[in-house]
């Protein structure tokens, strides 16, 4: 399998439906589902058509959202990555990873590489971040990397208003010398 980003701790590569049983433990995981706004995922033929759209995904941009595993001994930790949201033509950098691996600093690894790769390797002009305005962690690992607040706006019409996040590869740059 190809790995497409590599960290201190961490390899990413495309999902495939091998991934399938990692994904539904973790999509079925009312701890991991709580700030995302997605019901839990309720059977594996669900997961699976879920893989077949991430499939789709890396045909149709050329990313997506990455399967990540620890370099030691390749467990899987969870999910990073890009989507392309076209009911906003824009692309949206976002992780899951099951709670074991909380609070070790892998999203905030795997998102500082993702962007890395997104402006450097995909020459992306800007990549957004979306988080729920309770889901604290996330919104932390955001302005870690560089991302700077946006707005308050609802994903969905009428929606609550969740967190907007904001960089592009200037932006990036500038915040890593402060």
């Amino acid at each position: 399998m190809k790995i497409l980003i590599e960290t201190k701790r961490l390899l990413l590569r495309k999902i495939t439906l091998d991934d399938k049983e990692e994904l539904f433990k973790l999509h079925s995981n009312s701890d991991v589902q709580k700030y995302t706004g997605e019901p839990l995922v309720e059977s594996l033929e669900e997961m699976e058509q879920a893989i077949k759209t991430r499939i789709n995904d890396y045909e149709n941009y050329g990313y997506g959202r990455w399967a990540t595993f620890l370099k030691n001994g390749m467990h899987f930790v969870g999910w990073a990555g890009l989507a392309y949201l076209p009911e906003f033509d824009e692309i949206d950098l976002g992780y899951r990873f099951s709670p074991q691996y909380w609070g070790m600093g892998f999203a905030t690894e795997a998102s500082q590489a993702i962007l890395t790769y997104g402006f450097d390797k995909l020459e992306l002009r800007q990549i957004i971040a979306i988080a729920m305005k309770e889901n604290k962690a996330s919104i932390k690992v955001m302005e870690k990397v560089g991302m700077e607040f946006d707005k308050f706006a609802p994903y969905e019409p009428g929606g609550e208003d969740v967190v907007w996040y904001w960089c592009d590869k200037k932006l990036i740059i500038k915040n890593k010398h402060h």
